[in-house]
């Protein structure tokens, strides 16, 4: 029986370096983001349900990311469409994840793992914190992002202390060093568990 590890936090907390430890310490890890990605390439799964809902964010067979957030922005309707066509994607590759790599402790990437309730999919969630300062300066240094932006996904976001005080773990990644020390605890406690299980 494998043993699932939700990963969460806000935007720029560091979830995607922290992944990476949990990969560095023999974990199998599943990224949300990376799987919405891929069905927005060139003939992914969602292009063609994107194309009927957006025609216009959907350009030579890949969809148009910078389009589809515009439009977005523009109609609150769109939002719950887009998601009814991602979501049920993503949980049919999360579920093909979990059968593929059985006895294992698997690590869930999921930047919206509380808003979309589905905390209890995991055995357990641990959840990414930095102070507010770190966040904005490593938000702000990506490619394309304006502080507009940065504000726009944080109102979609819950507040990271909420999203800690529902987690069974949390992780300070204002460094690599106590990202890494809490990676190791949160590895050790799960050996522990599955032990006296």
């Amino acid at each position: 029986m494998s043993f699932l590890l939700g990963l969460t936090g806000s935007i720029g907390m560091g979830k995607s370096t922290t992944a990476q430890l949990f990969m560095d310490r023999g974990c199998k890890t599943w990224d949300a983001d990376s799987i919405v990605h891929r069905a927005y390439r060139k003939n992914g799964v969602a292009v063609a349900g994107i194309g009927k809902i957006a025609p216009s964010a959907v350009s030579n067979g890949a969809v148009d990311r910078a389009e589809l957030r515009e439009l977005i922005s523009k109609d609150a309707n769109l939002l719950p469409k887009l998601e009814a066509i991602i979501h049920p994607l993503v949980k049919a590759d999360r579920e093909a994840f979990i059968a593929n790599n059985p006895k294992s402790i698997l690590v869930f990437d999921i930047p919206l793992l509380f808003e979309l309730n589905s905390a209890a999919d995991f055995d357990a969630v641990a959840c990414v914190l930095s102070s507010y300062e770190v966040q904005k300066s490593r938000v702000l240094s990506r490619p394309g992002m304006t502080e507009d932006h940065f504000q726009l996904i944080r109102s979609k976001q819950w507040l990271a202390e909420d999203k800690a005080a529902r987690a069974d773990y949390t992780i300070d990644t204002n460094s690599y060093e106590t990202a890494a020390q809490a990676a190791d605890a949160i590895l050790e406690d799960i050996k522990k568990r599955q032990k006296d299980a």
